[in-house]
């Protein structure tokens, strides 16, 4: 296959740029000095998805998996593993976790599918809880979405939608009693339990809780944005205008 030469293309230019004649600046690279540019190169393919540019997303996956290959590169030089075991590692969890594809066991449907392969993983890592192998260092949104699908698959979920709206509804009128009470560590808790319903919501949803708030970040912006630059074209400091400007410039952008 074409792909597998350009694979075996690839491995080589980072060996040689990892050799005695190579670059100093790859050769100075450890695994944890490229972790930034790891996380800096997956957000870069997450924007890619949401503006749905797919010329600049095979771009994107390219160096993703130009990482993928430098991780196992220092792997090897420091004799912790090879690039052959973790080909060979993930090609057997894939059939094994797909019980359901490769083996004996059915799967009617997406979820049955994923139940399988979190038991599968739950036997395999001997874990005592299903929500362990969760990273505390996710952010807190994804955190709360990937612990409630755990959960999920364990079969400890709400049966119906309507008593995920009827927890959000619960949560809000006790967030506002600690407000009026005027606790704030209360206050906060009651903040967190909100956040962990509405995150409950969008996974029923079948929505990212996460997605969601940075599109929503993406439009605040865009649309402050243009407030600005509404008021900058009428000669108007954005300190010195009213909030009645602001307002009419939003509602006006957000009609529009």
């Amino acid at each position: 296959m074409n792909e597998g030469r350009l694979f075996e293309k690839l491995i080589s230019i980072v060996t040689r740029l990892r050799g005695l004649n190579g670059c100093p600046w790859d050769r100075k690279q450890t695994h944890a000095s490229l972790l930034p540019y790891f996380l800096e190169e997956t957000y870069e393919v997450i924007e890619t998805v949401d503006h749905e540019d797919w010329k600049t997303l095979s771009e994107e996956l390219g160096d993703i998996l130009l990482h993928a290959v430098f991780q196992t590169n220092i792997a090897e030089e420091n004799g912790e593993f090879t690039l052959e075991e973790t080909l060979r590692g993930i090609n057997e969890k894939l059939v094994r976790r797909h019980s359901h594809v490769f083996g004996e066991k059915n799967a009617e449907g997406p979820l049955p599918a994923k139940m399988n392969w979190e038991a599968e993983k739950q036997k395999e890592k001997d874990r005592k809880s299903r929500l362990d192998g969760v990273p505390k260092t996710l952010p807190a949104l994804v955190r709360a979405q990937r612990l409630q699908e755990k959960a999920s698959y364990a079969g400890f979920d709400w049966e119906e939608i309507h008593q995920v709206w009827q927890k959000v509804h619960e949560e809000l009128e006790e967030l506002k009693g600690a407000e009026k009470r005027g606790i704030k560590k209360h206050v906060e808790e009651e903040v967190g339990d909100l956040f962990f319903a509405i995150v409950n919501l969008c996974r029923f949803l079948n929505i990212s809780a996460e997605d969601a708030l940075r599109k929503a970040n993406i439009k605040f912006t865009n649309r402050f944005q243009h407030v600005e630059k509404d008021l900058c074209n009428r000669g108007i400091p954005l300190e010195e205008a009213t909030l009645k400007e602001m307002d009419k410039i939003w509602n006006q952008t957000k009609k529009n």
